[in-house]
């Protein structure tokens, strides 16, 4: 919330005082300022959540990459020293010693994989609930405003109208809880 859209309620507030008809109306309008601030700091930190499961996330995948060309790697000197023609002892048991390793790290790469794709799930859930928070948060703006339009009109309809896209967005904002991990 804006230090000018403050300075506009404390004077929707000053009106209402000359009206005692009106105190529910600003305190509607309070709530839901409150409510726009609860929305917004949620929405904020499922962002900063996101953006720190993206980076675990590809971190991830690049340790996964690390790891495959490092089995490449060893793949290909296994390859290499198989295919000279020498009956060095040494040489084959370098050879089965690279494949044990390369055994070894097909596992571990299955592993890093499967933590990536992980976090990367991760990622789109907190995105998703990043999306509730913001469309949450529109909708009590949109509230907040419609229902100050009470003050200046004297209609108790803009209130009701207030009041009901604030449920709503009260209710998707709520929702980014539910959703499934």
């Amino acid at each position: 919330m804006e230090p000018d859209e403050v300075h506009e309620l404390h004077e929707h507030h000053e009106q209402a005082e000359k009206d005692r008809s009106l105190r529910p109306v600003t305190f509607t309008m309070s709530l839901l300022a409150v409510l726009v601030a609860v929305a917004t700091v949620l929405g904020h930190r499922t962002h900063s959540e996101a953006i720190l499961a993206q980076a675990k996330a590809s971190d991830q995948w690049n340790e996964y990459q690390a790891k495959k060309i490092r089995q490449n790697e060893t793949q290909l000197t296994a390859d290499l020293l198989a295919t000279l023609a020498t009956h060095d002892q040494n040489a084959e048991k370098l050879i089965e010693n690279y494949k044990q390793h390369m055994s070894k790290w097909a596992g571990d790469l299955g592993e890093e994989q499967d933590k990536a794709h992980e976090l990367e799930s991760e990622v789109r859930r907190a995105e998703r609930r990043g999306g509730r928070f913001d469309l949450g948060e529109v909708l009590l703006e949109v509230a907040l405003v419609i229902t100050s339009i009470t003050l200046l009109t004297r209609q108790r309809l803009f209130w009701f109208a207030g009041m009901i896209f604030g449920a709503i967005g009260v209710l998707i904002s709520a929702s980014a809880f539910l959703l499934p991990g």
